[in-house]
């Protein structure tokens, strides 16, 4: 770890762009042959992802619903993962388990999981392009950027709509703050002329 930071240090490199440096060693590859297209090994993928919310901390509260959104999506995987670790160690079984049974397009299945996790990784994977070319951007700016080309497409009205409220309250937050700090100073009947 003090390697790291002293590397970062010399390199002059911010924590964000020691992350995209990171999470640019995994790559894509292709399968050889039809069989390898069959194996495509769980572990590998929660890392990913679990290196996705690592990320997503140190980026900070704006990211905490997204953030929550993985976590479940990996505690779902995990789970049907541990009731055979053999079998359900390989995706393909997982993804063919859940088509047998007829659940693999309910809300709680691991196919949906897996669809958001993906989604997820284009996500990141577009804000960390944006924050290694903006650097002096406001973070605000560069999810609201990422978020409409990569979820917003596959959101629903309300969950665009949460994503909104969501950004603004920091916002809210601030500013009740500063109403209740300075009310001495603030006429009684200001708040409820503002809140309407």
């Amino acid at each position: 770890m003090k390697r790291k930071r002293y590397e970062m240090e010399k390199k002059k490199k911010t924590e964000i762009q020691t992350a995209i440096e990171e999470l640019s060693v995994f790559i894509v590859t292709k399968p050889a042959d039809k069989t390898e297209a069959t194996h495509i090994p769980l572990r590998p993928i929660l890392s990913f992802c679990s290196l996705i919310i690592q990320v997503l901390d140190k980026i900070g509260p704006t990211m905490a619903v997204l953030r929550q959104d993985i976590d479940q999506n990996i505690q779902r995987l995990e789970k049907f993962y541990e009731t055979d670790s053999c079998v359900y160690s390989n995706l393909a079984e997982i993804l063919k388990k859940e088509k047998e049974e007829g659940t693999s397009k309910m809300v709680a299945s691991c196919g949906r999981a897996l669809f958001w996790l993906t989604r997820t990784m284009d996500f990141t994977a577009g804000l960390l392009r944006l924050l290694s070319k903006e650097m002096s951007s406001k973070m605000e700016e560069l999810v609201e950027e990422c978020y409409m080309t990569t979820l917003k497409p596959h959101h629903g009205w309300i969950a665009s709509a949460a994503f909104k409220v969501y950004t603004v309250i920091p916002l809210i937050l601030a500013m009740s703050y500063l109403l209740t700090s300075f009310s001495c100073y603030i006429p009684a009947n200001l708040f409820f002329i503002i809140m309407k």
